[in-house]
């Protein structure tokens, strides 16, 4: 096994960050080198790394399951609301400023190249890398110009997906996956 595989679903409390950490426990208990990976994460919930940044809680519960110490790598970009309209945002672990969602799409690049370095940084150190979906869903239909940097990220890196689906999910909207070989895959 190698590469990335990317945990996604179809609302934000469809239990991406639980799956992501069993597989990181399953992985290192056969024998595999695993590392957690969230792009882009939006949480006031943040955890002190060994290099002294900040990352998701949820990514630091998942580089413990992978017996890792938590490190910014495992989560790049970190928003940390402040009110409705704007955030805090951590890059690398670091305070970068203050940011009003109608003004992020400006650092969509150069978000999307930190994103790129860290991930292909982990993939080449170890044998595979859990992404943690992205901020909301997966299957937001929005204009591909307004794509968050999540999205981004698993195209640029085509990675496996496993799509997590709560019941109330499946029954509204039904889902349609393509798997990386192109075969179809319905309910």
């Amino acid at each position: 096994m190698s590469g990335a595989l990317l945990v996604a679903g179809t609302t934000s409390d469809a239990g991406k960050s639980m799956v992501v950490a069993g597989l990181c426990r399953l992985l290192v208990r056969k024998g595999i080198r695993v590392a957690p990976f969230k792009a882009q994460n939006m949480s006031n919930n943040s955890a002190v790394t060994v290099d002294g940044g900040e990352i998701g809680r949820a990514q630091a519960m998942q580089a413990a399951a992978a017996g890792l110490a938590p490190h910014t790598r495992f989560n790049p970009v970190l928003l940390k609301p402040g009110s409705d309209r704007t955030s805090q945002l951590v890059v690398r672990g670091r305070v970068a400023g203050q940011v009003r969602a109608a003004d992020y799409i400006t650092h969509r690049e150069h978000l999307a190249a930190v994103i790129a370095d860290e991930l292909s940084s982990l993939r080449s150190e170890f044998d595979v890398v859990v992404c943690d979906g992205f901020v909301g869903n997966i299957v937001l239909i929005w204009p591909l110009a307004h794509v968050g940097v999540g999205v981004a990220t698993a195209l640029a890196a085509w990675v496996n997906v496993i799509l997590e689906i709560t019941g109330r999910d499946v029954d509204r909207v039904g889902v349609r996956l393509h798997s990386v070989a192109g075969d179809d895959v319905q309910r």
